[in-house]
């Protein structure tokens, strides 16, 4: 691709993959090699169309990236296609990133994707967007994949993250704040879960001292609140399935003063969760000297013994009442997460998670319930979608009049369904 020197890099900043762009802007913008590219950041397709336009009639090198998660990659494709088709023979490099995009590659490439990215994104981009700088093929890019006479070539691997501090967790400079990414990849290797399929299976932390260093640029843009990315609250500073409480109590005691008097610390909330087996008396009254949420999300998943211990989970179903039991004497309202139709489960596997479901809500939890989807780049990719039965949505629907249950169960039923309708040209072989 020919370049002048001018780069603009547009990015369809729409959810979800707008959390992913957040931070990889962030990762652009603080390579001082890379402040002359113009970062776009369209919320619609078409100010995104009329953004790619317009960028490339100014003689720039255009990149369109799109992000996003599997439940959401027909969604993408379409936009994709409707792009492409009203570019009006205007040069655009239109590349894809994100979980599914890794996990299911060729996949993302068929639906017109020139590269996709695999793996993780900040190196990678960064190198990208320096090739497109000097005029180099982009298709050098370490980590990248393409179609090549109709098969799928891919450039090596990218470079990981091993430090996350090296990064920042989203783009001051662009006026894109987010959620605080304290800990990437996950030890507990879920067999549901993509992350720690794409993340790896280890923890990756950053810093105290990054963490209050980015929630000060937080504070001073003039935001209030704190959130934070992470696969399990409470497993911050540790290298295993042991809670290190100093390390947590270190970080929150940091936060409190990087946010100020006025600040507000979300923790062992959305967007993340807390492992039933990681509360305990002495982990919820370190959070309540230092958090503002009054509430906590605790993944439960199943109320089957056998399912908990086929999905690899790690805890039982006594560690997730336990819990909720402690949280409610905490004054902290628990969210239990479950998920519905996980592959092996028979109908007494169900009535145990309806149980416990009850069970919980009558301790003063809220149930937050989901379908199961057979997510790309997990030991349960090739599993059947999720499904909920009559008799089973009865029982929720009535839990949910109650105010005790909510989530997007039945939408995810559907989602789940279309997962499966998408892989199977793949299953039948590669061309």
């Amino acid at each position: 691709m020919d370049s002048n020197g001018k780069v603009a890099l547009v990015l369809s900043y729409q959810y979800p993959g707008k959390y992913a762009f957040t931070v990889l802007a962030g990762a652009v913008e603080s390579d001082a090699g890379l402040a002359d590219v113009a970062l776009h950041f369209p919320r619609e397709r078409e100010t995104l169309l009329a953004t790619l336009r317009q960028c490339a009639d100014e003689g720039c090198t255009v990149v369109a990236a799109w992000s996003f998660y599997s439940a959401s990659f027909g969604a993408a494709a379409e936009e994709l296609a409707w792009v492409r088709e009203r570019l009006e023979g205007r040069r655009v490099l239109c590349i894809a990133g994100g979980v599914h995009a890794t996990a299911e590659t060729e996949q993302t490439l068929r639906a017109g994707f020139d590269l996709v990215a695999v793996g993780e994104g900040e190196h990678l981009l960064r190198e990208l967007l320096h090739r497109l700088k000097r005029g180099e093929d982009p298709k050098a890019t370490r980590g990248m994949a393409r179609l090549e006479g109709g098969r799928m070539v891919v450039n090596g691997r990218g470079e990981g993250v091993v430090d996350l501090d090296a990064f920042p967790p989203f783009a001051a400079g662009n006026g894109k704040f987010g959620a605080i990414e304290i800990t990437r990849g996950c030890i507990y290797a879920c067999r549901f879960c993509q992350t720690p399929f794409l993340n790896k299976a280890r923890f990756r932390h950053r810093s105290v001292r990054n963490v209050a260093e980015w929630a000060r640029v937080l504070r001073n843009s003039g935001r209030r609140d704190v959130r934070f990315i992470t696969p399990t609250s409470l497993s911050y500073g540790s290298g295993d399935e042991a809670v290190n409480l100093a390390a947590v109590e270190e970080l929150l005691a940091a936060l409190r003063e990087a946010m100020g008097p006025d600040g507000r610390i979300f923790f062992g909330t959305f967007p993340s969760e807390v492992r039933p087996e990681h509360v305990t008396p002495e982990s919820l009254a370190l959070l309540e000297r230092y958090v503002d949420n009054d509430n906590i999300i605790i993944g439960g998943q199943s109320g089957s013994e056998r399912i908990l211990r086929s999905s690899h989970r790690g805890h039982d179903t006594e560690a997730v009442v336990r819990a909720v039991r402690l949280s409610v004497e905490a004054g902290f309202l628990p969210n239990v997460d479950f998920i519905l139709g996980l592959p092996g489960e028979e109908r007494e596997d169900i009535d145990a998670t309806l149980r416990l479901m009850e069970q919980l809500s009558d301790l003063g939890a809220r149930v937050h319930g989901h379908t199961f989807m057979p997510l790309p780049g997990t030991p349960y990719r090739d599993a059947a979608a999720g499904r909920v039965d009559e008799e089973t949505q009865r029982r929720l629907e009535r839990l949910a009049s109650q105010g005790r249950l909510y989530g997007h169960w039945k939408q995810q039923a559907s989602l789940a369904e279309q997962i499966v309708q998408r892989r199977q040209p793949r299953a039948r072989g590669r061309a």
